[in-house]
């Protein structure tokens, strides 16, 4: 028997991957979040299968459905939104997982960043503009933010921001980054990504809270701020750069899963 953590990306039922798909379907548990999992994702559980809503089910709830699988001998597809690496709450769940002894493996899923980038047309990462994307949320009656990790601090690097759970905050974003990013600086607000009523608003620092109040937006909302963001003039990459000299002074980038030979 087997928890296999899923991530079941960002919303579109096409985007889980085939990894996720086929341990969905071999699961006789699913424990899924339905307020973010599409019914579509859950329809490739196998028939006869134990399905279970987790969006009302406290953490001792759920240890416990997964506690009964395994003495079962059941396999438990845990499906989560988006990738597992960040805010799934999937960490607490294998700490108590552990010490009983039930094993579990993970199968990453699409993020929400992917999906609004994708949404956009956009790289976030342009040559001369912008490198580094910082992952971040704000809090207010969630889990508080470890020291150094507020906007203000982060803010200082001047890199593109993907800003999560943090729609209902939008005027603590706001105030807290515009004296670092400019009352100018571009903000692009993605509502659902990938689903079919997928929304952008676009704005600045100084004009988004107004945009995103009377689109009537309040929630499962992606903040993107950055530079990046408005199509600025931005260099050639130097790894496909037809002149970059390749002798033995200068470091030659690799593209990811390239074989070097003799």
């Amino acid at each position: 028997m087997t928890v296999h953590f899923i991530g079941a990306g960002p919303g579109a039922a096409d985007l889980l991957t085939l990894r996720g798909r086929d341990l969905i379907s071999r699961s006789p548990v699913c424990l899924y979040a339905g307020s973010l999992v599409p019914k579509e994702v859950i329809s490739h559980a196998p028939p006869g299968a134990r399905i279970v809503d987790s969006a009302e089910m406290n953490l001792d709830e759920i240890i416990a459905e997964i506690s009964a699988a395994h003495e079962n001998g059941f396999d438990v597809a845990r499906i989560h939104s988006g990738d597992l690496s960040i805010w799934s709450t999937m960490a607490e769940q294998i700490r108590r997982l552990a010490p009983l002894g039930i094993p579990y493996d993970v199968t990453p899923g699409v993020p929400s960043f992917a999906a609004a980038a994708a949404a956009l047309c956009q790289e976030l990462t342009l040559p001369h503009v912008a490198q580094t994307l910082i992952l971040t949320r704000t809090s207010t009656r969630s889990t508080a933010m470890p020291a150094g990790e507020d906007l203000a601090t982060l803010g200082q690097s001047g890199a593109t921001m993907a800003i999560h759970l943090s729609i209902t905050n939008l005027d603590i974003v706001t105030s807290q980054l515009s004296p670092l990013y400019g009352p100018d600086c571009p903000v692009v607000v993605v509502f659902r990504a990938s689903w079919p009523d997928e929304m952008i608003l676009r704005g600045t620092l100084a004009t988004i809270r107004d945009i995103v109040a009377k689109s009537g937006v309040d929630r499962n909302a992606l903040i993107l701020v950055g530079r990046s963001l408005s199509g600025p003039a931005f260099g050639e990459s130097y790894l496909y750069s037809a002149s970059r000299e390749r002798d033995s002074s200068v470091p030659v980038a690799i593209e990811p899963n390239s074989v070097i030979g003799d």
